[in-house]
């Protein structure tokens, strides 16, 4: 393995992990299991007999943007994709973020800085259980200037002149996170030739992450969940039997309906594997907005819409764009029709993880001006 490359540190495969309960420590009690949950309504939980819980999904966010990018059956991402690394730095600070590990500095300054500019501060350094989390909190956590999000970002990625801020820079990214999926059975290891020098790559092994994404993806453009084309067809070394694939849901907000300015809705994908119990996540609403962020941004929101006509397509990179618009902003733009209550934070500590996603998903609209 070459030098400097660490692969996930990974286990007996478990339903959820325990390590991002607010304030929780090592011996703190475990998350409760999707049975546990109440599911039904009148269960005691929050709205709709629902318990909201900071439970982190088996995907993170570069992962899933990572596996819209990736080609099905060669197994690498396209070489003219130039803005990808830098996006995979703003899905960490997104995913930080969510697990309630870094946040915006409050100052006196802070109402009078520009949000792509205001400074970040690491509050917890407890362990994510991802190896690039954990590396990039350390980074930060070592710093002794703070820095804004954008800055962080330009760090991370390597896009600085200064020579002395190299070692900010976080290496080999898409290849650790593609061997990580490898471990988690989504991908799998090929050599493949390519004329002079032989590559690693990474087909895809398990095409339900990727198929689950992809209606995620669909339901947050407001297009039918119909429109999918299922990457299972793409011939993995182990098919999938058809018995164990996703029962997608009728009742669906994809269906259409309201076009560019339909109401964000979540609607759960009945039978994942890589979702389950996805409702009951309190930030599982604004993933869904992140992910078509940082897809849009970084030129990978097309490969699944590639067999739909260009109007379709074009409609639902407008949406994209407008998505990034009002959740690119701080406070969200609670007047647009493209706004969610669900997405409202109920308490100052998911206001802390909201502004960090506004100042990311602010940092990528401006992708073209900074790279």
């Amino acid at each position: 393995m070459a030098e400097g490359l660490s692969r996930r540190r990974v286990g007996t495969p478990r339903e959820w992990s325990n390590n991002d309960d607010d304030g929780s420590g090592s011996g703190g009690t475990p998350t409760p299991s999707a049975s546990s949950v109440g599911l039904a309504a009148g269960n005691g939980g929050e709205a709709g007999g629902l318990s909201k819980t900071d439970r982190a999904p088996m995907l993170t966010l570069m992962e899933e943007t990572l596996l819209l990018g990736l080609k099905d059956q060669e197994g690498y991402l396209s070489f003219w994709n130039d803005s990808l690394s830098y996006v995979l730095r703003g899905c960490m600070m997104m995913e930080l973020a969510f697990r309630r590990r870094i946040r915006i500095t409050k100052d006196a300054y802070t109402g009078m800085t520009g949000l792509a500019d205001r400074t970040v501060e690491v509050v917890s350094t407890k362990a994510t259980g991802e190896v690039l989390l954990d590396e990039a909190l350390r980074v930060m956590k070592a710093s002794e200037t703070r820095r804004s999000v954008a800055s962080w970002m330009d760090l991370l990625s390597g896009e600085t002149w200064n020579i002395a801020k190299a070692g900010y820079q976080l290496k080999q990214v898409r290849e650790r996170l593609a061997k990580g999926l490898v471990d988690k059975g989504i991908l799998r290891t090929e050599k493949r030739n390519f004329l002079f020098f032989d590559m690693a790559t990474h087909p895809v092994q398990d095409p339900r992450a990727k198929d689950e994404i992809i209606l995620r993806v669909l339901d947050t453009l407001n297009l039918p969940r119909t429109a999918a084309m299922p990457t299972r067809a793409s011939a993995s070394a182990s098919p999938v039997p058809s018995n164990n694939a996703p029962r997608y849901v009728a009742a669906t907000t994809g269906q259409g309906v309201g076009g560019q300015t339909g109401r964000l809705r979540l609607a759960p994908v009945s039978g994942s594997r890589f979702y389950r119990a996805e409702e009951t996540s309190r930030f599982a609403l604004l993933r869904r907005v992140c992910l078509v962020a940082a897809a849009c941004a970084g030129s990978v929101l097309e490969n699944p819409l590639v067999h739909m006509d260009m109007e379709a397509r074009d409609r639902a990179v407008a949406r994209a764009e407008s998505l990034m618009d009002v959740y690119g902003h701080w406070p969200f733009k609670r007047d647009s029709p493209l706004h969610s209550a669900d997405i409202d934070g109920a308490d100052a500590g998911d206001l802390m993880v909201h502004e960090v996603i506004a100042a990311v998903i602010c940092v990528l609209r401006k992708m073209d001006r900074i790279i």
